[in-house]
C-alpha cells in the first residue's frame, strides 16, 4: 500500500469497512434526531452541570455526529484520525449516560435504574468498534512498536 506522511494506509477487513460504515449511519442518524425527532430525549442526557444551555448542547452534539458520522463514510484516506476523533467523541459525551444514571433522567426508554445501567456499558463498545473498524487501534499498536 502506498504510505503518505500521515499515515499507513494498510487494507481493512471487510468486516471493518462494512462496521465502520454501520458506525458512521449510526452516528449520521443519531446526529440528525438531534436536531429533529429526538431532541427532547438528549437534553436529558445534558448534566445540568456543564455551563452551556442544554438545547445547545444537543445542537452542536447533532452536528458533531452528523460530520464524523460522514467522515467514517466518506473519508478512508483519513480512517485513521477520524476514528481517533470518533473515540474521542464518545468519551467526551459519556458523562451524559452517567449523568442520566446518577440523576435519574428518564429518556430513550432508559426508565429503570437497570437500565440506564446497562447502557453505560455500550460506550465503551462504540470506542473500541470505533478504533478497530477504522484500523486506528492496530495502527497505534504498530507505530509504538
Amino acid at each position: 500500500m502506498n504510505t503518505t506522511n500521515t499515515q499507513n494506509l494498510e487494507k481493512t477487513s471487510v468486516a471493518q469497512n462494512i462496521s465502520r460504515y454501520i458506525l458512521g449511519l449510526f452516528l449520521t442518524t443519531a446526529g440528525i434526531s438531534h436536531l429533529t425527532w429526538s431532541r427532547t430525549e438528549f437534553l436529558a442526557q445534558v448534566p445540568p452541570w456543564i455551563p452551556v444551555n442544554a438545547d445547545l448542547v444537543v445542537l452542536i452534539s447533532g452536528v458533531v455526529e452528523i460530520v464524523l458520522g460522514l467522515s467514517l463514510i466518506l473519508l478512508f484516506k483519513y480512517r485513521i484520525q477520524v476514528g481517533w476523533i470518533v473515540a474521542a467523541f464518545f468519551v467526551l459525551v459519556f458523562p451524559g449516560n452517567v449523568a442520566q444514571l446518577v440523576e435519574h433522567r428518564n429518556a430513550f426508554g432508559l426508565n429503570t435504574e437497570l437500565s440506564r445501567w446497562l447502557r453505560l456499558p455500550l460506550q465503551p463498545l462504540l470506542i473500541l468498534v470505533a478504533l478497530w473498524s477504522t484500523g486506528a487501534w492496530h495502527s497505534w499498536r504498530k507505530n509504538k512498536n
